[in-house]
């Protein structure tokens, strides 16, 4: 009987593909039973970029325990589900892949996205892909950097088709495991191939029809870059809802809002409808971009539904 420690790859639901921490080899294995009914909300009790302990007995492989987990990223499986989706785990940076056009990509998904790595302490940059389709939006592309600087993140511009900016992104990504995430049709897929050729991501046209991705990635899956590090590449989602995060304490994971939020006349203020309220002073003096508000002023009633 073999017995190590290893790294989930991929995840298709019910095989995963290890990698042996020792060796580096590469071979898939199945869930013990026991450890599905963990007690756990969440629909997949294992996910890509867990630690894990297998058994091998020369037939068959099977993972028998999971290490705790530094951080991870986490979503309502489905539209006010009660379960959860772990998309991945032990993630050293989060890289949100956004679109302005074809597809366009709401506000709101970006900026639950971004709470979700705010409340689980991992870094986290944009990426706006297709840079060689904005040269006459200039201004649009201007005011995307600029809601998001007054945020405190980072947006890279990069095209997958031209590799604009490619170096840059792999330099962010060296040493790293990365977790790669978007809205179907955002170029996921085809960044993961500029960044390694050998990579056999499959890629997809745009939907002419609805102007929407098609789902390339079925199930998360981790690449080893070359030169090191490692990128999670997910399925491309519609919607991203929050779970598990207080309404009162959303406010601390925009961190735009944090820096207004002490100088609020009641310490207890929900920055809605307080009176001598800095953050919505801040707004209407455009220190925080209207966009971010709104999008936090949504998440509340939606999290008010979702608690119903």
């Amino acid at each position: 009987m073999k017995r190590g420690e290893a790294i989930v790859m991929r995840s298709t639901g019910s095989v995963y593909t290890l990698r042996d921490a020792a060796s580096g080899e590469i071979f898939d294995a199945r869930i013990r039973g026991r450890l599905r009914l963990a007690g756990s909300r969440a629909t997949n009790p294992v996910a890509v970029g867990d630690t894990v302990d297998y058994e091998a007995d020369g037939t068959t492989t099977v993972i028998t325990a999971i290490h705790p987990r530094r951080n991870y990223i986490i979503r309502r499986a489905s539209n006010l589900s009660k379960e959860s989706q772990v998309i991945a785990a032990n993630i050293d940076r989060a890289v949100l892949v956004a679109t302005l056009f074809n597809p366009t990509v709401r506000p709101e998904f970006i900026d639950r996205f971004l709470v979700t790595c705010e409340a689980y302490g991992i870094p986290a940059t944009i990426v706006l892909n297709k840079s060689d389709l904005l040269g006459e939006f200039t201004d649009a592309v201007a005011q995307f950097k600029h809601v998001y600087a007054l945020a405190g993140y980072d947006v890279l511009e990069v095209s997958a088709l031209t590799g604009a900016g490619i170096d840059r992104l792999r330099e962010l990504l060296h040493g790293r495991t990365t977790l790669l995430a978007g809205n179907s049709g955002v170029g996921k897929s085809m960044l993961i191939c500029a960044l390694d050729p050998a990579a056999d991501a499959r890629v997809a046209r745009i939907s002419d029809a609805h102007l929407k991705g098609r789902h390339t990635t079925t199930f998360a899956r981790m690449y080893a870059l070359p030169g090191g590090g490692d990128i999670i590449d997910t399925p491309g989602v519609k919607g991203f809802g929050l779970i598990d995060i207080d309404p009162a304490e959303l406010c601390r994971f925009f961190p735009e809002m944090m820096r207004h939020a002490p100088q609020c006349q009641y310490y207890n203020c929900t920055h809605t409808h307080e009176p001598e309220c800095a953050v919505r002073s801040a707004v209407a003096g455009g220190g925080i971009a209207e966009s971010r508000y709104v999008s936090y002023l949504k998440t509340l009633e939606e999290d008010e539904k979702y608690r119903k």
